[in-house]
């Protein structure tokens, strides 16, 4: 049985000092695809159509780039079965509770779960100032899923969820930082994991509706599909950002889509913002400056 110890790729001061900028663009991506997946009533077909924008980018960038080599494929496959199932359990936070308390649940429990595993389970040496990072923005994302008051009982399913999804991320994030790095290709091992994931919903979706799912898709098929194309953009390019970064310094940064998350419910959505929300955002940010420093 292989190392779990990552294989780290060659050194590139260019590229890492990239790292930083690829990671916020692809929370900001990341933040509005999950927007679209909300306004789109229906999750079930709102979560088909963004998989079918994944399997159609997934098919063609798989016939330009090489294949990953035998090592990369249990990381793949891992990260495909994975990567099903936090979607699902998505889906079903966002059908239990609101968005803007269930999204910064989700995506905050991640950098606890992997700053923990990858320093004891993957021995990735994780700097003072990144670990400073990691804390102040994970303060700061308790603070603005607690900012419109501490969830009573009859929350606890949606809650249920929106922390399983975050396990799930930070499952996948710790495969995928793994397996990058088992790979020659980065291009490669996106294409195929979206190539393995990709089918499934739509599938579940099919079985579900049957024979009405073509009429109830075209009304809302451009706003899914833009949906999974900002989605799986944002996807490829924390990837590659794990390539050359640390885990934990990656997964904590990408999680600013929190913030950006705030901004766009607040404008498109009309959710009041408030001062709770505004003061956390502001410790994220602070962590953001922590992290920067961590990257240089």
């Amino acid at each position: 049985m292989d190392t779990l110890m990552p294989l780290a790729l060659p050194a590139s001061p260019a590229f890492t000092a990239l790292v930083p900028v690829v990671v916020l663009f692809a929370a900001l991506m990341h933040a509005s695809w999950n927007a679209v997946a909300h306004a789109i009533k229906d999750k079930l077909l709102g979560f088909a159509l963004i998989n079918l924008a994944y399997l159609l980018f997934a098919i063609v960038l798989a016939c330009f780039v090489p294949v990953p080599p035998a090592s990369a494929w249990p990381y793949i496959a891992g990260s495909a079965a994975l990567q099903v199932l936090y979607q699902l359990m998505l889906l079903q936070a966002y059908k239990l509770g609101d968005f803007g308390q269930m999204y910064p649940i989700a995506r905050g429990t991640s950098p606890w779960v992997v700053a923990v595993a990858a320093t004891l389970l993957l021995g990735q040496a994780l700097p003072g100032w990144e670990l400073a990072g990691v804390l102040v923005i994970s303060a700061g994302l308790i603070g603005l899923t607690l900012a419109d008051g501490v969830p009573g009982r009859g929350h606890l399913p949606a809650l249920a969820a929106a922390v399983g999804t975050g396990v799930l991320i930070a499952c996948y994030t710790l495969l995928d930082g793994v397996g990058v790095r088992h790979s020659d290709t980065v291009p490669g091992y996106v294409a195929w994991t979206l190539l393995l994931q990709a089918p499934v919903i739509p599938l579940i979706a099919f079985a579900v509706r049957r024979r009405s799912l073509l009429t109830e898709l075209r009304p809302v098929a451009a706003r899914g599909l833009i949906g999974g194309m900002l989605s799986l953009s944002a996807y490829g390019l924390v990837v590659w950002a794990q390539a050359y970064g640390t885990l934990a310094g990656v997964s904590a940064l990408r999680e600013t889509s929190i913030v950006f998350a705030a901004l766009i419910g607040s404008l498109v959505f009309r959710e009041r913002l408030g001062r709770v929300r505004l003061a956390a955002s502001a410790t994220v940010l602070a962590g953001i400056v922590l992290l920067n420093v961590g990257f240089g």
